[in-house]
């Protein structure tokens, strides 16, 4: 009997499943945790749902009960974004902190169902077509049974553990693995649809997709029906995407090119790794005059790009590379480190009482700064911390992989189509013939380093388009420019692609052609959930061509795999040299 089953990451064990203990570092018990999570979150979607069914068949509906209704699904909007982040990998690795989540949204579940008129005898009364017939038994260690027959309540008592909730992991592999692409999907776009409702951003389309996600998770499909699913929500992540970009552009001005050090100056300093442009705000405003520098790590590098947030003199530079290389660059470090979102790795004792999370993030023993209802936070704790530290006595030199100590970011589409005239004129003259996108997860898979020699390979006269932190494979070397254009373009955090998918767009239509025709190939890497749905979102938009490593996804069957390969030539890697005479078509 397994201890767990996850094989939503890259890093899976074997590229089959993480049984014993998760390769990120997660334990059993946090795992099935999640996957409980996961199956009351389903639920609350189910009740929502509903109960929102049972309203529209009155005819009259009380106001009040109305009104009710529409606050606690309010409440369950965040409960369901937030809960799916939670589950992301290397997002929360404290039991307790899960354990307090589930009840919140039990407590939300029966909020919700109470809104239900009192005349609706049964859930069963209101049930929808292919509801599961079995319900999970959390008690069973090995989380993967279907157990318990489902009890409609007496009429009046409207339980919501009387929704059935169908066991993830079980059914024909084919099955399982479209379900788990779309759960793992849902659980990406939960990132980007957190980080926009921080900056007071939601799109109606998208909230309610959440809700129908989960209960389409909880259905029985054929494998038509399912892709036909996994295609209309990689349509709707590409909305989230978009909503998130109208939110940071709004709040914090639109990207521009900005050339940022790697090296750390003498003094107190903090450093911000995840992606919450909000939270790094909020804690620049509270470190202004009190002489500690700002340092962003890994995917907070495009921070730089944003005006308003460029402006804190303070905001000093990037610390370190990529994520999965935190246990060796913050060794010692004479600072504290606040982890607004993943990728967060169990801490080494040489500078585990200097991490601090916030928001969904979490591990056992590490300070948690927790916000107010209306988004404030008080870092004040770590700030102390950091004076108390003092950082380095001298100017301490970090580089990149490759050696470099500039790093240049914020080629956004605001920045990249501002210069459209000049970017189509260089492609019809012939001084750019191919355009990369070289980007994705980073992780620490040995065969990640195709992608540094990938970039190091692309001919001189090819732009390199790049984004998420994969990009630190290369973002450090210096391929010269092509008529004042810098060959490398750093377009943002991993929901930027939206940026490059704009200027995929833009370009096609000022050649009048289709996306597929133009001089372009994705060469992406993926590590979690959020490359899920960024793929899912190509793919729906009808993108082909795809080179997709260092391995392929584990929960992707063969049959599923095939129906990629045969529909959008989607293609494994294979070595740097064979991929790039295959793309231009030499030799």
């Amino acid at each position: 009997m397994s201890n767990m089953f996850c094989f939503q990451c890259q890093q899976t064990a074997g590229n089959k499943a993480c049984v014993n203990t998760g390769v990120c570092g997660k334990q059993p018990s946090t795992s099935n945790l999640q996957d409980e999570l996961i199956c009351e979150l389903i639920r609350l979607a189910e009740a929502a749902e509903l109960t929102k069914k049972s309203l529209q068949q009155k005819k009259e509906t009380d106001p009040k009960l109305l009104s009710r209704y529409l606050n606690t699904r309010k409440s369950a909007d965040r409960l369901l974004i937030d809960g799916l982040f939670t589950t992301l990998t290397n997002v929360n690795f404290d039991d307790k902190a899960i354990k307090d989540y589930i009840k919140e949204v039990q407590k939300n579940q029966k909020d919700i169902m109470r809104c239900m008129p009192t005349d609706i005898c049964s859930i069963s009364d209101i049930a929808y077509k292919n509801f599961p017939t079995t319900n999970m038994n959390f008690s069973d260690t090995n989380m993967n049974s279907s157990t318990a027959n489902i009890n409609p309540p007496t009429c009046g008592l409207k339980d919501p553990h009387d929704i059935p909730v169908i066991s993830l992991w079980d059914g024909t592999d084919d099955i399982v693995s479209l379900r788990s692409t779309l759960l793992f999907g849902l659980k990406g776009m939960a990132a980007y649809a957190h980080h926009a409702m921080n900056l007071g951003y939601q799109n109606d389309n998208v909230t309610t997709w959440f809700y129908k996600g989960l209960c389409e998770v909880n259905r029985e499909h054929s494998v038509e029906e399912w892709i036909e699913l996994i295609m209309e929500f990689g349509k709707v992540n590409y909305q989230c995407m978009e909503l998130l970009d109208k939110a940071n552009t709004e709040s914090f001005g639109t990207p521009t090119p900005t050339k940022v050090h790697t090296d750390i100056r003498k003094g107190p300093f903090i450093v911000v790794s995840g992606h919450d442009l909000r939270d790094l705000d909020l804690l620049l405003k509270q470190t202004e005059g009190t002489g500690v520098n700002v340092y962003t790590h890994c995917e907070m590098l495009p921070a730089h790009g944003y005006p308003k947030l460029a402006a804190y003199k303070h905001l000093a530079g990037n610390f370190g590379t990529a994520w999965q290389s935190q246990q060796t660059e913050f060794e010692n470090i004479p600072a504290p480190v606040l982890f607004t979102t993943n990728c967060l790795m169990p801490p080494r004792p040489s500078y585990e009482d200097r991490i601090y999370t916030t928001s969904v993030v979490g591990y056992e023993g590490m300070v948690h700064i927790e916000g107010t209802k209306d988004g404030k936070k008080d870092f004040t704790p770590i700030i102390k911390h950091a004076l108390k530290l003092g950082g380095y006595e001298h100017d301490h030199s970090m580089s990149g992989i490759n050696g470099g100590h500039i790093l240049t970011t914020g080629f956004a589409h605001g920045a990249v189509l501002s210069h459209a005239d000049k970017l189509t004129a260089a492609i019809k003259n012939g001084d750019i013939k191919h355009i990369f996108l070289v980007g994705g997860c980073d992780g620490a898979h040995p065969g990640r380093n195709y992608y540094t020699e990938f970039v190091k390979q692309t001919p001189m006269d090819s732009l390199v388009l790049t984004l998420a932190c994969g990009k630190y494979r290369f973002n450090d070397l210096d391929l010269g420019e092509i008529d004042g254009i810098p060959r490398i373009l750093d377009m943002g955090q991993c929901n930027d692609s939206y940026s490059a998918i704009k200027v995929a767009l833009a370009l096609a239509e000022a050649f009048n052609c289709d996306i597929n025709e133009l001089p372009l190939t994705l060469v992406l890497s993926w590590y979690e959930q959020k490359a899920v749905c960024i793929l899912l979102t190509l793919l729906a938009l009808g993108v082909k061509n795809i080179y997709l490593g260092p391995t392929l996804p584990a929960f992707m069957t063969e049959t599923v795999v095939r129906f990629l390969v045969d529909t959008y030539n989607l293609q494994p890697i294979t070595a740097p040299e064979q991929d790039m005479d295959a793309i231009l078509g030499r030799g």
